[in-house]
């Protein structure tokens, strides 16, 4: 097996990966697409070929290509992407608040089925707000084309606090990316964790089991200081977690992330091959409208 781009180790995980299992979020960078003005560094090469070989070094047969900031509001990237990797993948998209419906519509048709709004990293409209967020899942929630779709957030654990009332109404099912960025120190006894969990527990929310290196002070291979929060999540909603590995680990330094070991920590957080399975097939199979019999 040769070395994955962006990926070290040349290992697989622990145990195969069940059919149809779906990498959640991920990202591809093309130099065939120019970023945004607005983003301040040069991105990585990350193509749909480079991604092809860590999907056969993991098993994952399904994936979801999400837009990354450094596009701004072109989703050009995410859509030849989603071409390339056909239907057994889907998008989710980055737009402005002046989204038109025609614009939903045409993402729609290419297997887009939710929106980033995303709070942490530069954007090109400048801040995030909430009326941005109020603004998108209105749009969602009325396009007859959209019926399917989410919002997902990035979001630090305090704006996540701040945001809880404006979430617990939202028209449409929202999802949370990256462990909500919880600090795995606090785990589940952190502020937030708590408002994720009043979330989880109103039905509409889905957490994404992904980026667990953002806040671990542990770190790879075992990212154990995060056992606790993964696992009172999985405790929490088991039906409504997706997992992701977020290649090509933009946020790290590059060399860092073992991709086979974020698969292992997933299974450190189940506690069984049944809701792994749960995690890894049915739920995003549900989330994005895999075809079960694919």
């Amino acid at each position: 097996m040769t070395l994955v781009p962006h990926s070290v180790g040349l290992n697989r995980p622990q145990r195969p990966l069940p059919p149809g299992a779906c990498d959640s979020h991920m990202h591809i960078f093309d130099p065939r697409f120019a970023p945004s003005s607005h983003w301040p560094r040069t991105p990585p090469v990350a193509p749909v070929a480079a991604y092809r070989q860590l999907q056969a070094r993991l098993g994952t047969a399904r994936a979801v290509v999400v837009t990354p900031s450094t596009y701004g509001t072109d989703n050009a990237c995410t859509l030849d992407a989603l071409d390339q990797l056909g239907d057994a993948a889907r998008g989710v998209a980055v737009v402005g608040e002046d989204v038109s419906a025609d614009e939903l519509a045409h993402l729609a048709a290419r297997r887009v089925r939710g929106l980033r709004v995303n709070f942490v990293s530069p954007q090109s409209w400048g801040t995030t707000t909430p009326d941005m967020l109020a603004t998108l899942a209105r749009k969602v929630s009325d396009h007859p084309d959209c019926a399917d779709w989410h919002i997902q957030i990035f979001v630090h654990p305090e704006q996540l606090i701040d945001l809880a009332p404006q979430l617990r109404t939202l028209p449409v099912p929202l999802v949370i990316d990256h462990l909500g960025r919880i600090d795995p120190a606090q785990g589940p006894a952190a502020e937030a964790y708590g408002v994720v969990r009043g979330l989880l527990d109103g039905g509409n929310t889905w957490v994404k089991l992904s980026g667990a290196y953002m806040r671990s002070t542990v770190h790879g291979p075992s990212y154990a200081d995060t056992l606790p929060l993964g696992r009172a999540l999985v405790q929490a909603a088991p039906e409504r977690l997706v997992w992701g590995s977020d290649w090509p680990h933009t946020t790290e330094t590059p060399g860092t992330v073992n991709d086979a070991d974020l698969v292992d920590l997933l299974q450190a957080w189940a506690g069984s091959d049944a809701v792994m399975d749960r995690i890894l097939v049915d739920n995003p199979a549900r989330l994005y409208g895999f075809d079960a019999a694919a």
